[in-house]
C-alpha cells in the first residue's frame, strides 16, 4: 500500500485530473473541506510550464482576512512526500505553503498569497 501521510488543502488547479496526472502521475482522493480566514482572488501566470500543465493564464489564489465568516471551500488531498515536493515545484513564488487548521479539524498545507492578516 502506497502511504499518502501529507494533507494539501487544493482549492484551485490542484484539483484538475490533467494537473494531478502531470505532477504526481496518479489521480489523487481527497475530502471535501473548507478553510476559515481567506477570501479567494487571482493572479497572472507567466510560467509557461504552469500555463501548459493547467491550460490557465490566470489561477486562483488565497489571501488571508483572518476572518472566521470569510471560508473557502476546496479539497484535502492526501500526497506523499514527494508528491508535496512536485507541487512545490509547480507553484509559482506568488503562492507560500503553510501548515493551516480546516473546518474539519484537520491540518493541512496550503499555498495562498500571504498567510499574514494585515491591518489596514
Amino acid at each position: 500500500m502506497v502511504d499518502h501521510p501529507v494533507v494539501l488543502f487544493s482549492y484551485g488547479t490542484l484539483r484538475q485530473r490533467d494537473v494531478q496526472l502531470s505532477l504526481f502521475g496518479r489521480e489523487v482522493t481527497g475530502t471535501p473541506d473548507e478553510l476559515p480566514g481567506y477570501r479567494l482572488s487571482t493572479v497572472e501566470i507567466t510560467d509557461p510550464r504552469v500555463i501548459a500543465v493547467s491550460g490557465a493564464t490566470h489561477h486562483p489564489i488565497l489571501r488571508a482576512t483572518g476572518d472566521p465568516a470569510d471560508i473557502i471551500e476546496g479539497t484535502a488531498l492526501h500526497l506523499s512526500t514527494d508528491e508535496l515536493a512536485a507541487a512545490d515545484d509547480y507553484e509559482v513564488d506568488d503562492y507560500q505553503r503553510a501548515l493551516v487548521p480546516l473546518a474539519s479539524g484537520l491540518r493541512a498545507w496550503v499555498y495562498a498569497a500571504d498567510h499574514t492578516v494585515r491591518s489596514a
